[in-house]
């Protein structure tokens, strides 16, 4: 993965590297899977038909940069990624099990791989048959990063295995039918495994533990159970969860894929913890040699909050609860703030204050009737009063990025406000409830003044968010991973439609109207499979103009999934079902051939590389949590006709009498 090594096998040459530093890899998954059981700490991504990062023994720990397939023709060495078609099935649409067909472009061979997780143990089992008319033989290649970090391991061979560690985190590759041969080269703390296969049919178990003893052993047990014995019972435990889900009028197997991934992004150590993606978007960065990067694989307080809205909607209110548990018990800080993101553990990642992030655990606990004593004294008031203090400015929007006044972080303050105040009501705290309805009607008051311009003699529209509370004095805003600056009043976003969703606004407001019009001019595009929208125009959080990697200077902002579902919200709200069923269909038509919504879709029918497709997934994020959680939530408020996320109190208060 460093350097371009050839390792010599009893006289077959094969390419093990060819590059310079550790990259990690694509975060366009199309398999994500671990077993639906506590006892199994391992989970494994999929891409380009090959398997990527396996994390272990928290779903934000990756330990593997590849695990892929060469075929060795005598002299010629052929690499699965780049030498043959990929193709993935599900042949269980109950479970999170995955099958990957890599047909030779040469039509000489194909390789088929089933992918399971052992429910009893920590490691990842792989189904492999290799069918070919003539002699070549199958290499497996190994390349491990153990904890997160592509530099410090170390490797070995034993008997019919490879083994590598890395402080207290280690694998153990083992094949059923054993080795013919099998070598292991370390350069600069790189290691790099190799062997080949004795027969052309077998089951590769990878497994993970704290010693290479312990993880070898860990292997052979998988394998002493049996592929097929492993695999029915990892697909009950899938089917059993499955039989529980709601029934749809349209998209259910897209429905239950879904659910099942916002299941399996729960660590199975720190319950409630929910990443955002097992993926790290464009590999991370300029390299991956050390751990200084958690990708996507971190738990955002933000994305929890969308999360748990999806598992309440399906009526999972156990799981609901436990994420808020987890916001209250694990990532809530003294103030009462929330980090912008954190380790599953709680340690924080990114530092960025962002209002909405502090606000929406106030409406998530509403919603769920958290109207304990404990809730209210340790968790809400310190939230609600935090508010009460720092707001209405935000230090970041909604998207991270800038200050000032958001209306999507007024929107989710209002509420959050809202709501504590019932809480606080039902807690005998009259004193604390008046001071957070007040607050809130204030700010109510305010939101045109502060994010309403009249722009270029129009009747008015919401900017994207303003520096001061002044959205007419044309401010200047640099655009970020940029050097664009433009004018304010230039920037417009749909995050106005917070404030229908919450409960603040009556769809049919003239501002909202009016706004919406702009928005549908400046950043809506109609792919192939239905419209999208960009976050905001001159947006850079994307692929390059060429279609390179995001770089952080010069990229461009794509379309995101999940805004074609806030659009359907919106419309839900406006009592128009049909369109927001067409929404529900764009969303099922963004994921890919393995059921996984991604973050971002290509935005234009011109392409730079084959990977990137008019509507389809980029390098971005994919599956993408917030994406399967909006497709969840809009079908679950199509098939009861409201959108079920609006708060009561909320929209009682305000929203009604628009």
């Amino acid at each position: 993965m460093t350097r371009i090594v050839l390792l010599i096998l009893f006289g077959c040459q094969v390419v093990m590297a060819q590059s310079g530093d550790a990259h990690w890899a694509t975060a366009a998954k199309n398999g994500f899977g671990t077993s639906n059981t506590l006892a199994s700490k391992v989970w494994f991504t999929l891409a380009d038909g090959v398997m990527t990062e396996v994390f272990y023994p928290t779903v934000d720990m990756p330990n593997v940069q590849m695990l892929k397939f060469q075929v060795v023709m005598g002299t010629k060495i052929e690499d699965e990624v780049d030498d043959t078609v990929h193709r993935l099935e599900l042949p269980n649409p109950a479970s999170l099990t995955f099958r990957q067909i890599n047909r030779a472009k040469s039509g000489a061979y194909t390789i088929t791989k089933t992918y399971i997780t052992d429910p009893h143990r920590n490691t990842v089992l792989i189904e492999v048959d290799f069918q070919t008319q003539t002699n070549a033989q199958l290499n497996v290649y190994y390349d491990p990063s153990l904890n997160n970090s592509g530099m410090h391991d170390t490797g070995s061979t034993d008997v019919n295995a490879l083994l590598a560690s890395d402080g207290d985190i280690a694998s153990a590759l083992v094949p059923s039918c054993g080795f013919v041969n099998a070598d292991t080269v370390t350069q600069n703390g790189n290691v790099l495994q190799s062997g080949t296969l004795k027969k052309n049919r077998c089951t590769i178990a990878l497994a993970f533990g704290k010693t290479t003893t312990e993880a070898l052993e860990t292997a052979r047990a998988s394998l002493a159970r049996g592929f097929e014995t492993t695999r029915a019972e990892y697909e009950t435990g899938w089917a059993r969860y499955v039989s529980r889900l709601p029934r749809i009028a349209r998209h259910q197997q897209q429905f239950n894929m879904a659910a099942m991934v916002l299941r399996a992004l729960e660590d199975a150590t720190t319950r409630g913890a929910v990443i955002a993606s097992p993926s790290t978007p464009w590999g991370g960065g300029p390299n991956a040699n050390e751990p200084n990067t958690t990708g996507y694989h971190s738990v955002w307080s933000r994305d929890l909050y969308h999360v748990a809205t999806a598992f309440d909607a399906m009526g999972d209110r156990i799981t609901a609860n436990r994420l808020l548990n987890y916001l209250f018990r694990v990532q809530q800080k003294l103030d009462g703030s929330f980090p912008q993101n954190s380790f599953v553990d709680g340690r924080t990642v990114g530092d960025g204050l962002q209002m909405d992030q502090v606000a929406l655990p106030l409406v998530l606990a509403y919603q769920l009737g958290r109207n304990d004593r404990t809730a209210w004294v340790s968790h809400i008031k310190a939230a609600a009063d935090f508010i009460v203090r720092n707001g209405p400015r935000t230090d970041q929007d909604r998207w991270e990025e800038k200050s000032g006044y958001s209306p999507s972080s007024l929107a989710a303050q209002i509420a959050g406000l809202v709501c504590a105040a019932e809480i606080a009501k039902a807690n005998l705290d009259d004193a604390s409830a008046k001071r957070y309805l007040d607050t809130a009607d204030n700010w109510v008051k305010n939101i045109e003044k502060w994010t309403v311009t009249k722009g270029d003699g129009a009747s008015g529209y919401y900017l994207r968010i303003t520096a001061n509370n002044d959205p007419n004095d044309g401010a200047k805003m640099e655009i970020n991973s940029s050097t664009r600056v433009v004018d304010e009043r230039k920037i417009l976003d749909a995050g106005f439609l917070e404030l229908v969703r919450l409960g603040i606004k009556a769809p049919r407001d003239p501002l909202i109207v009016e706004s919406l019009k702009l928005i549908d001019q400046l950043i809506k595009v109609k792919t192939p499979v239905g419209e999208a929208w960009y976050r905001y125009n001159h947006d850079a959080y994307g692929e390059t103009p060429d279609g390179g990697k995001y770089d952080g200077r010069n990229g461009v902002g794509r379309l995101w999934t999940l805004l074609t579902g806030e659009r359907g919200e919106y419309e839900l709200a406006a009592g128009d079902i049909a369109s927001a069923r067409k929404r529900l269909d764009t969303l099922a038509g963004f994921a890919n051939d393995g059921l996984m919504i991604p973050e971002q879709v290509w935005d234009r029918e011109e392409s730079p590389a084959p990977s990137l497709r008019f509507g389809a997934g980029t390098g971005s994020a994919t599956p993408l949590a917030w994406s399967m959680a909006q497709f969840i939530r809009l079908a679950m408020s199509i098939e009861r006709g409201r959108n079920v996320e609006t708060p009561r109190v909320v929209w009682e208060r305000y929203g009604s009498r628009g």
